[in-house]
């Protein structure tokens, strides 16, 4: 029988994933909340900040749910979706869909800076073994 891999930081994943959730909560509600103000400022689309920040709402649910109790599996799960919207907000820069000013680049990666640390910081948490030889400072 195989087990599960242990995480070798856990009490690190559980702070990774509670700060993702409370920095996306809040992104999120805003974006979902003050499209428009946001909009305004940005000049991103009103409907993208706002699809965007009801979709991510779920996701802080979820994250901070696994907080409780981070496991291995979904933890590189978070991580992995992380680098994606990280990947994501630099493509939408790149593709040339919408014309953001200076403060609405700024605001998208922003996004990109924060979510690609989350998921750096939790692969962190994740790929070091305890009793492994490489150990982190």
């Amino acid at each position: 029988m195989q087990t599960a891999p242990t995480i070798a930081r856990p009490a690190l994943l559980r702070g990774v994933l509670l700060a993702d959730a409370g920095v996306t909560a809040i992104t999120a509600l805003a974006m979902a909340a003050a499209a428009a103000p946001l909009a305004a400022l940005t000049a991103l689309p009103a409907d993208l900040l706002r699809i965007v920040g009801l979709a991510l709402l779920p996701y802080v649910a979820w994250i901070a749910w696994l907080a409780r109790k981070p496991g291995y599996r979904s933890g590189w799960l978070v991580a992995a979706l992380n680098a994606l919207y990280a990947l994501d907000c630099v493509l939408l820069l790149a593709s040339g869909w919408g014309s953001p000013n200076v403060l609405g680049i700024v605001f998208v990666l922003v996004q990109a800076a924060a979510v690609a640390t989350f998921a750096i910081a939790g692969a962190i948490a994740l790929a070091h073994r305890p009793g492994s030889a490489e150990r982190l400072v």
